[in-house]
């Protein structure tokens, strides 16, 4: 099977569903869209495992314990300025409400705020690093990404695939430096369990945030 289909595959389907999620809105107003997430997420994990098999990078942990610390310091800088890079000019369009798991009397539904997080922890870096570092950030520098070594990566391979996640994000700003920092994870460590980790740590703080402080925009 394509290399670049399984990496291609999980992050297509998600940026489908997530365009019918905020469609559905207009077409079936009386339908509460939020439950939509846990299938997003559910549907991404189950590509996720059919193709685990072609994901070679993945079967090593090949991460030290040097490194596996770096890769969570860096999910944490990120994930520090993400909540303060939110100046108007660093973002895409205006912010909306966000994805509020809280009911009609204001209680928080902690089993969307649990789907919310696992989806966001778990299943949304292994499919976003398989598609922007071990498949994108490569094939910018050769088309035989597969046989490239991360280390090998350039300047203009890591600014072109961190430019195109940050216009992924309503925070584009925010996006590019964390775009910027899951690369160079990925180039120095040379695994893409790096950057996976990082981004985990980053998303998995982030949604702790949000539930803590009540900022339903982030998510």
């Amino acid at each position: 099977m394509s290399p670049v289909f399984v990496r291609v595959l999980p992050f297509a389907l998600y940026i489908v569903l997530l365009a019918l999620e905020g469609a559905l809105a207009d077409w079936a107003p009386g339908v509460d869209a939020r439950w939509l997430y846990p299938l997003k997420a559910g549907l991404v994990a189950l590509a996720l495992v059919v193709f685990w098999r072609h994901y070679a990078e993945l079967r090593t942990w090949g991460l030290s314990f040097a490194n596996l610390a770096l890769s969570v310091a860096v999910g944490l800088i990120v994930l520090v300025l993400w909540v303060k890079l939110d100046a108007g000019w660093m973002l895409i369009g205006e912010p909306g409400a966000g994805y509020d798991p809280r009911d009609s009397a204001g209680r928080i539904d902690w089993m969307l705020v649990a789907f919310r997080i696992a989806g966001a922890a778990l299943v949304v870096p292994l499919m976003e690093e398989l598609f922007w570092r071990s498949f994108l950030q490569r094939w910018v520098q050769q088309a035989d990404f597969l046989a490239l070594d991360p280390a090998r990566v350039g300047v203009k391979a890591l600014l072109i695939a961190s430019a195109l996640f940050a216009v992924e994000h309503l925070q584009w700003f925010a996006g590019l430096i964390a775009g910027l920092a899951y690369g160079w994870l990925y180039i120095r460590t040379r695994t893409l369990w790096a950057p996976i980790i990082a981004h985990a740590v980053t998303n998995g703080g982030l949604g702790a945030y949000v539930v803590a402080t009540g900022q339903w925009s982030f998510w």
